[in-house]
């Protein structure tokens, strides 16, 4: 294990990937080795530093997987789900840690990533925020502790250029207060309502996506009963968040066996050994 742990970030020239590349160059123990972005992109060669507004770091974006990989410890990716599947290929065969944020990821997709688990050591979650996944034990808690007598929604806002809805957070915590009451999400959840919906079925969870303007990320878990409501919320008010919670992943996993974990994992939430 080396003292300073060498970082490449996948999609280093995007908004969450240049607030990446600064937080990776102002964490102690971590430096930034690389950064990828497709071939063609109009940034290609820039420097990373210079994009991130940090400065010129000497570190160029480039677009080549395979050889960034083999010389670097970790790997953050906040991409797609076709990119990161790829990626979790070649992170398995150099047997680096691989931090995965991306969102919308199919049941198929899922399965590639575990498979990669077999021989890298994965950190996969649909957010990284330590807000966020207290808010999913909250939701777990009073979804067990208050019943179907309370109605559960989960409803989420975010920036007008995402393309994933709903959330991958708010399928966390739909999943979450599901799984506390015993059941699978896909067996009780209900799709954005519109028409004539007739009424609500007992026990399930009902989700709403809102998109627009520059939201970070807002999301609300509603246990609606008859004549109270109890609202959880966390309001994510900069990407920031995620990014320091994704080093923390993957500085917490450098070193540890080969697998597949969550931020539940990393804060110390579940017992990953």
């Amino acid at each position: 294990m080396t003292d300073t742990i060498r970082f490449a970030i996948a999609g280093a020239a995007g908004r969450m990937g240049r607030t990446l590349v600064r937080i990776v160059h102002e964490t102690p123990g971590c430096t930034v080795a690389g950064g990828l972005e497709a071939p063609g992109h109009k940034d290609m060669g820039a420097d990373l530093g210079v994009l991130a507004g940090i400065g010129h770091i000497n570190v160029p974006l480039e677009s080549e997987a395979l050889e960034l990989i083999a010389r670097v410890d970790a790997l953050i990716d906040f991409t797609t789900p076709a990119t990161s599947v790829a990626l979790a290929a070649l992170a398995a065969q150099a047997r680096i840690v691989h931090v995965v944020g991306t969102t919308g990821m199919s049941d198929a997709d899922t399965a590639k990533i575990e498979a990669a688990a077999r021989h890298a050591t994965i950190v996969k979650s649909g957010n990284m925020s330590l807000g966020v996944n207290l808010l999913m034990g909250l939701a777990a808690q009073a979804a067990k502790a208050l019943g179907e007598d309370f109605d559960i929604e989960v409803v989420e806002m975010h920036h007008r250029h995402k393309v994933d809805a709903p959330s991958g957070t708010a399928l966390m915590l739909a999943e979450a207060a599901a799984k506390a009451r015993g059941h699978d999400l896909s067996a009780i959840r209900d799709r954005p309502r519109d028409g004539f919906t007739g009424a609500r079925a007992r026990g399930h969870i009902g989700m709403a996506a809102l998109r627009g303007g520059s939201v970070v990320g807002d999301h609300t878990v509603t246990l609606a009963g008859e004549g109270e409501r109890i609202e959880l919320t966390h309001r994510a008010e900069s990407r920031e968040i995620f990014a320091r919670g994704a080093v923390k992943a993957a500085l917490w996993a450098h070193g540890r066996p080969r697998g597949l974990y969550s931020m539940q994992d990393v804060l110390g939430f579940t017992k990953a050994d």
